[in-house]
C-alpha cells in the first residue's frame, strides 16, 4: 500500500520558495522595536544568496505610510555597487548602511538621532535575479517624560482635604505616575489615594504628621522624570484675630496718611507767611529825598558861604540868577492859610544882588 505525505500549507510555500529561488532573508519576523527619542536604532536585514542568483544585487529600504492613499517613501538604496541616501529629506545625514559593503549579506541600516516622526513601518527589499525577498519592521520612537511639575491643591490646614498633583508636559504614552514621601516616616499617609494615570495623590483629613517632602516619579518604557513638593500642615488660623489685625492696620495707615497731609499743609502755610513778611519789609523802606529838601540844602550852602565873605571880596563872586534858585520851597499850596506867619526860611533879603535866606 502506497503511503502519502501531507505537509502543512506554510511549509508547502517555503518548499516552493526553496525550489524556485535561492535568495532568503534570515532576519525575518522581527518584533516591534521601541527606542527613545535622540537614540540610535539598527533595523536588521540579513540574507543569503544561492549560486543560481546571478543578477545584480539591489537593496532598498522604504517607509510605508499609515495612510494607504500615500506613496511609499524610499529612504536609502544600494544598487550597482553604489549607495544612494538622498531620497528622504527628513532623514538626510541620519541614515546609513550598517556595513560598508552590503554584498556580504548584511543590508541592515542605522538611523541616528531618532525623532518622534520616525515612528512607522519600514520594509527591506532584497533583489538578485531571479530571487526577490522582503521583510517589514515596525519602529516606535518614544519620548521620555520631561518638564514634570508638582503642586498642591487645597488649604494646608489640619482637618482639611487636599490633593498633590503631578503632570509631565512631555512624554509618550502610556505614562505612569507614582508618589513617595522622602522625609519623616517615608510612608504615604494611610488615608492617601493614588491615581497612577493622572498623577493625583488625594489626602483626607490632613494632620501635622502629613507634613514633609513628597516626590513624584513619571515613567514610561524609555525613561523617567521627577519633581517634588513640600507639604506643611498647620493649625487653622484665628479668623477673628486676622480681621482685628487687618482693621488696626488699616486705621494706622489712615492715621499716617492724615499726618502726612497735615505736615504738608503746615509747611505750605509757613512758606506763604515768609513771602508776605518779606513783601511788607520792602514796603517799609524810606522813599528817596524830595526836590524840596534838595533846594533847601542848596540855599543853606549858599547862606553859609556868604556869611564867611566880606563886602570887599563879593565883587568877584559869581552871581547866581535869582530865577535859577529852586523855588519849590517858596511856593505855597493852594490850600495854605495866607495869614499864617512865614517861617524863617521863607524870609529872604538881597545883598548886592545876592539873595540871602
Amino acid at each position: 500500500m502506497e503511503k502519502k505525505l501531507f505537509l502543512p500549507l506554510q511549509h508547502t510555500h517555503q518548499l516552493i520558495n526553496c525550489l524556485t529561488k535561492g535568495l532568503e532573508i534570515t532576519s525575518a519576523n522581527q518584533p516591534p522595536i521601541e527606542k527613545a527619542q535622540g537614540e540610535k536604532v539598527t533595523l536588521p536585514c540579513t540574507f543569503t544568496l544561492a549560486p543560481e542568483d546571478q543578477g545584480p544585487l539591489d537593496i532598498e529600504w522604504v517607509l510605508i505610510p499609515t495612510d494607504n492613499q500615500k506613496k511609499e517613501q524610499t529612504i536609502v538604496m544600494y544598487s550597482a555597487d553604489r549607495i544612494y541616501n538622498h531620497y528622504y529629506e527628513a532623514m538626510n545625514g541620519r541614515v546609513q548602511f550598517s556595513v560598508p559593503d552590503p554584498q556580504t549579506g548584511d543590508g541592515a541600516i542605522n538611523i541616528l538621532n531618532l525623532k518622534s516622526t520616525d515612528t512607522g513601518t519600514y520594509q527591506c527589499r532584497v533583489k538578485k535575479a531571479p530571487g526577490v525577498q522582503s521583510q517589514k519592521i515596525q519602529l516606535i520612537v518614544l519620548v521620555k517624560p520631561a518638564r514634570t511639575k508638582c503642586y498642591i491643591e487645597g488649604v494646608q490646614e489640619t482637618g482639611r482635604d487636599l490633593t498633590l498633583k503631578c503632570v509631565s508636559q512631555e512624554g509618550s504614552p502610556l505614562l505612569s505616575y507614582s508618589w513617595r514621601k522622602s522625609t519623616g516616616t517615608e510612608e504615604l499617609p494611610a488615608t492617601s489615594l493614588l491615581n497612577k494615570d493622572t498623577g493625583e495623590l488625594s489626602l483626607k483629613n490632613a494632620s501635622q504628621e502629613y507634613s514633609g517632602t513628597y516626590t513624584c516619579v513619571a515613567a514610561n518604557t524609555v525613561g523617567t522624570d521627577e519633581c517634588f513638593v513640600v507639604l506643611n500642615i498647620t493649625p487653622p488660623m484665628n479668623t477673628a484675630g486676622t480681621i482685628a489685625g487687618a482693621v488696626i492696620g488699616t486705621l494706622l495707615g489712615l492715621f499716617l496718611l492724615a499726618f502726612l497731609i497735615f505736615c504738608c499743609c503746615k509747611k505750605r502755610r509757613e512758606k506763604k507767611y515768609e513771602k508776605e513778611v518779606h513783601h511788607d519789609i520792602r514796603e517799609d523802606v524810606p522813599p528817596p529825598k524830595s526836590r524840596t529838601s534838595t533846594a533847601r540844602s542848596y540855599i543853606g550852602s549858599n547862606h553859609s558861604s556868604l556869611g564867611s565873605m566880606s563886602p570887599s571880596n563879593m565883587e568877584g563872586y559869581t552871581k547866581t540868577p535869582y530865577n535859577q534858585v529852586p523855588s519849590e520851597d517858596f511856593e505855597h499850596p493852594s490850600g495854605q492859610n495866607p495869614n499864617f506867619p512865614p517861617s524863617k526860611h521863607d524870609l529872604a533879603y538881597k545883598i548886592h544882588d545876592i539873595t540871602v535866606v
